[in-house]
């Protein structure tokens, strides 16, 4: 009976506001939970019956087993998910000090992924550029990048919904306000995670232009967002589902929250990756599919009027992956060069269903 009683003073004492050491030693209780259960079990069953006062003794012992886990299932699945450096609960329930320097200077870094199946789709990428925008703005992230890895892929496992928006940002850390921050300050991690149904890769996009009116930098993903945030509630407002930015008429950069690409004659153009547009994942694979597909490809820079004289316009992010733009500026656009577009989005989507090890449902 000393199982019994461990079992159960493990079932009081666990809590869902742990550490990342925590989430790894439950990890390994639950693996030798089963096998010292089979093992308990199989002695009380192997028992001479003379040594056994009741057969209800051992129906008690099954039914212990078959609710603790039927429990532990329950127990561990969440609807959402809130972590902030190491505690975990869902996000109704999450609190963060007034101090983080996230909250008064916008002073972190995030990134993003959508996950399906359960698996985090292309991780690395994210995770590479999530370091680096860290490093370009000398913020000290408290894990290691395989850590990080470990501990995001242990996470959406914890949430029901097999697909889901993954969001996980550092910000520079606590203190009292002050421009100046001290070069020991270490990082504060959070991570939101959501349930989010995929989009319907066949819904066509109407956008709007406006003028590219932020500073320099975009190429850091930072959580300072209110230009992306003005742009796109503008658009919102005016039925529109996303927004193009464009620096004079000479150049475009980007949409509010997503990449832009073109097809002209064949050929697949974007915007070099500098310091006005944020190196997109969704846009990498875009490119590694034209290599894929002998598909040419030139990163360039591009003005307005060529993307309005574009066969297609492109919009790529995490959450639309691949979606053709029907409209722009209340003007029909694009629905020369389908074949070519079909190709790449059909690969893209392909791909990202293969990693999540799920198929497709458009």
């Amino acid at each position: 009976m000393e199982f019994l009683q461990n079992s159960c003073s493990v079932l009081r004492d666990r809590k869902r506001t742990q550490d990342p050491v925590a989430i790894a030693k439950w990890t390994h209780l639950n693996s030798s939970r089963t096998q010292k259960l089979s093992t308990f079990t199989a002695t009380i069953v192997g028992l001479a019956p003379a040594k056994i006062a009741s057969c209800r003794v051992l129906f008690f012992c099954l039914f212990f087993i078959s609710a603790y886990n039927i429990w532990e299932r329950k127990e561990d699945i969440m609807k959402n998910l809130g972590f902030y450096n190491g505690k975990i609960d869902e996000l109704e329930n999450m609190q963060v000090p007034m101090l983080d320097r996230a909250c008064y200077f916008g002073d972190g870094v995030y990134d993003a992924s959508y996950a399906n199946n359960h698996t985090i789709f292309a991780l690395q990428d994210h995770l590479n550029r999530f370091y680096n925008s860290a490093r370009l703005l000398n913020i000290k992230i408290p894990y290691e990048k395989e850590e990080l890895q470990d501990l995001l892929i242990s996470l959406v496992k914890k949430v029901d919904s097999p697909t889901q928006f993954v969001y996980w940002q550092v910000s520079r850390g606590t203190g009292i306000r002050n421009h100046i921050y001290s070069d020991d300050m270490v990082g504060n991690l959070w991570v939101m995670i959501t349930p989010k149904a995929l989009t319907d890769p066949n819904k066509e996009m109407s956008v709007v232009t406006m003028e590219d009116t932020r500073f320099f930098h975009n190429n850091i993903k930072t959580i300072n967002l209110i230009p992306a945030v003005m742009y796109s509630t503008d658009a919102h407002n005016h039925g529109y589902d996303e927004c193009i930015l464009h620096r004079g008429k000479d150049r475009v950069t980007e949409c509010a929250h997503s990449n832009v690409s073109i097809l002209k004659d064949g050929v697949f153009i974007t915007a070099p990756c500098d310091e006005y547009i944020l190196p997109g994942i969704a846009r990498k694979h875009l490119l590694e599919a034209c290599k894929a597909l002998n598909v040419h490809y030139e990163e360039k820079v591009y003005s307005l009027q060529e993307l309005l004289d574009a066969d297609e316009i492109i919009v790529s992010s995490s959450t639309h992956i691949c979606k053709r733009v029907n409209k722009i500026n209340n003007k029909p656009c694009g629905g020369k060069d389908l074949n070519t577009f079909k190709k790449l989005q059909d690969y893209v989507f392909n791909e990202f269903y293969d990693y999540t090890n799920a198929n497709r449902i458009d």
